[in-house]
């Protein structure tokens, strides 16, 4: 007997019928259709958008479980959406929607030993009762793996991200530490590293704040006398995930307990995962004795995602929100919004709400209009090589000789000018700064922005350079 999408949904039905209600089965099973099979992924027609969230929220384990006894481990679901008339178009409309095939992750529970008359450990979250307490992990279960999508520009870090999660603790990138500019998928990756590890060890501990939160708990247990309490709380958890480190810069409260929280846990085996915007090297007012800690174990970095990528990610994004929509299109966009992440998905998802909100469909002109609202914001930030140029036609010389080795007076300053100003309009790093201006490493540009800071408040000539220059890039 052929394999069917009805003989496959019909055995699924047997299933489920087996697990659940009888009343359930009734409403939210019942009236679902088989619509095709293709490799190996099953269509199914449902009612209603709320159905399919139902679906996926209530049942997408089971439906799970029974797919993949019919169809094995490769097995994917796909709802389609019928709704009725949109536009005056005679078909009514569908929508496609790929199954998550994630639930959320669950609360986790900790024993915790009383050593004292007053058994209660206050938990910074929540701040409940005894002996068995309640951690939610904070986690996003749709930030995970199967949705960051591998490049030449991320390869290192989510390997790395893999690496930890299949043995947490257990590798030399302890700590891990993710660095990045903006919208480039620091927050996605710290999650996905932490749901994987939900997946493959249900029994650890995995806690993800950010150090902003982080801080404000600590502020508020000095507030209520209770520190010792709540870096013991911290010192429970198998893996922890601190989103944003660099907001400890100037806090030294904070990095203080967070020394003490840190060296616990790596000296007892557990995982530390943190990301932020800057490079270890790069991060200003944050103590030696931290920094040092943080470059223990890996910094990997998340860089710009080249064409291929972004063509990757677009794709992957409307076929997740179940939207189809011309290559050229996808295309246009990919080609022009190269600054990050974040905003190519706003880009398509502005796209995608123009052509329904206004009933218009999606054109390479509707794109064009779209794409230049965000390309308008993000000409403003400046490149390096644009900055070598500026400085360079001000000083009436040439790139290579800004570049050079020479040590004459005119051509230092001009050469350190463009390094404080790398450092000021761009987000690279003090090292990919040096590298592009001269080969240069990350101290001399520290050294250079210092000089001009220095020079600035005691040569008038210098002031004005600064000055005439800052005009040019604003």
């Amino acid at each position: 007997m052929s394999v069917t999408a009805i003989s496959v949904w019909n055995n699924c039905l047997d299933f489920i019928k087996d697990n659940i209600q009888p009343q359930a089965f009734k409403t939210w099973f019942e009236p679902i259709k088989p619509v095709k099979l293709t490799d190996k992924a099953l269509s199914i027609q449902v009612p209603s958008k709320f159905f399919y969230e139902w679906l996926e929220e209530h049942y997408v384990k089971l439906l799970k479980v029974s797919l993949t006894k019919e169809l094995g481990e490769s097995a994917k679901l796909v709802y389609i959406i019928k709704m009725e008339n949109t536009y005056g178009n005679r078909e009514p409309f569908t929508e496609k929607i790929p199954s998550s095939n994630r639930s959320t992750v669950p609360a986790q529970e900790l024993d915790v030993a009383i050593k004292s008359k007053n058994p209660q450990l206050k938990n910074p979250f929540i701040i409940p009762g005894i002996r068995n307490i309640k951690i939610e992990s904070q986690l996003n279960p749709n930030y995970n793996f199967e949705n960051f999508l591998e490049g030449d520009s991320n390869r290192l870090a989510r390997s790395a991200g893999m690496a930890v999660a299949n043995k947490p603790g257990g590798t030399s990138f302890n700590p891990l530490l993710i660095f990045g500019g903006v919208g480039l998928g620091k927050t996605h990756l710290a999650h996905a590293i932490g749901v994987e590890i939900k997946d493959k060890y249900p029994e650890r501990t995995v806690l993800y704040i950010s150090a902003e939160k982080f801080t404000q708990q600590y502020i508020e247990s000095v507030k209520k006398n209770t520190r010792n309490d709540f870096i013991h709380f911290y010192q429970l958890i198998d893996v922890l995930i601190i989103d944003d480190v660099q907001f400890l810069s100037g806090k030294s409260g904070t990095q203080d307990v967070f020394f003490h929280i840190f060296n616990h846990l790596h000296q007892n085996g557990k995982q530390v995962i943190l990301t932020s915007d800057k490079a270890p090297v790069d991060m200003q007012d944050i103590e030696q004795r931290l920094l040092s800690r943080f470059k223990w174990g890996l910094s990997a970095e998340l860089q710009n995602p080249d064409y291929e990528t972004r063509i990757s990610i677009l794709k992957n994004k409307l076929y997740r929100d179940g939207v189809e929509m011309p290559d050229d299109i996808i295309e246009y966009v990919a080609k022009h919004i190269k600054t990050n992440i974040r905003e190519l998905e706003g880009a398509i998802i502005s796209l995608i709400a123009q052509s329904s909100f206004n009933k218009k469909e999606v054109t390479l002109d509707l794109a064009q209009q779209v794409v230049e609202k965000f390309v308008k914001n993000t000409k403003r930030e400046v490149s390096i090589d644009y900055i070598q140029k500026v400085v360079s036609d001000y000083f009436e010389m040439d790139v290579a000789t800004l570049q050079s080795k020479t040590r004459k007076r005119h051509i230092v300053q001009a050469r350190q000018l463009a390094m404080f100003f790398a450092k000021k309009f761009t987000k690279a790093s003090l090292a990919s700064i040096g590298s592009q201006i001269g080969k240069r490493d990350h101290a001399t540009v520290l050294h250079a922005c210092k000089t001009v800071d220095n020079l600035a408040e005691t040569d008038k000539q210098f002031r004005k350079y600064i000055d005439d220059l800052t005009k040019k890039f604003s």
